[in-house]
């Protein structure tokens, strides 16, 4: 079970253990958006999922705040996704990227997303100081390829499922369990999708204008044929 050695915004510091991680996928609220992107991977060969949205349970030991990704060749890339985090002492909110190799996702999603550690920033908000004005927060990600910085993905949290609505699907509850992590979903990417040698992502607040951010390279490591 890892220790995560967070910062709370305003706060002091957050040693917060990880019992549980949880991807959450297909969290589109536009569920018409939500199919055609099925119908478009399921022509690539991506098989559709059982319900919408799924959660993926993975091995909590892949959530790192490390600066460094080490992943077999370059099949594999991020996406931006805010993190749900449950203390005893309330929700959090984070920002990470769910990376995933994209040449194992053709065929089994969940062991796409098992291959790769899952990168997220060390700051951290309370949920409820964000609650409020939840709609109104922006989510980023710059990709560099080949040396060059270049926006990845970009859009409004409105693209998604609510924070709330999603615990309620998983849980049933409008809690989560302490120690539970979750990945929230992801924006379309801007052009190509695919591998970089480095992403930065964030989660933007205009209303308190403050910022959550992570950056991390990707390390490719040798694989023998």
């Amino acid at each position: 079970m890892p220790t995560l050695h967070l910062q709370v915004a305003g706060g002091g510091a957050l040693a917060l253990d990880i019992e549980r991680l949880i991807i959450a996928g297909w969290t589109g609220r536009d569920m018409d958006a939500v199919q055609h992107h099925i119908d478009e991977l399921k022509a690539l060969g991506v098989k559709p999922p059982a319900t919408v949205p799924t959660f993926y349970p993975l091995a909590a030991s892949l959530l790192t705040t490390d600066d460094v990704l080490e992943v077999p060749r370059d099949d594999s890339s991020g996406e931006t996704e805010f993190v749900l985090l449950q203390g005893a002492d309330g929700l959090y909110i984070g920002i990470g990227s769910d990376h995933t190799d994209r040449k194992v996702e053709a065929y089994d999603v969940t062991v796409s997303k098992q291959m790769c550690a899952k990168p997220m920033g060390r700051e951290v908000w309370r949920f409820d100081e964000v609650a409020d004005h939840w709609d109104v927060l922006e989510m980023r990600c710059w990709r560099v390829r080949d040396g060059q910085r270049s926006l990845y993905q970009e859009g409004k949290v409105t693209r998604l499922l609510d924070p709330r609505n999603l615990i309620q699907r998983l849980t049933g509850e409008a809690q989560l369990p302490v120690g539970t992590a979750m990945f929230c979903g992801t924006q379309a990417v801007i052009g190509e999708l695919g591998h970089g040698e480095a992403f930065e992502v964030e989660l933007h607040d205009p209303v308190r204008n403050r910022t959550l951010r992570h950056a991390y390279r990707v390390e490719s490591l040798a694989v023998a044929e």
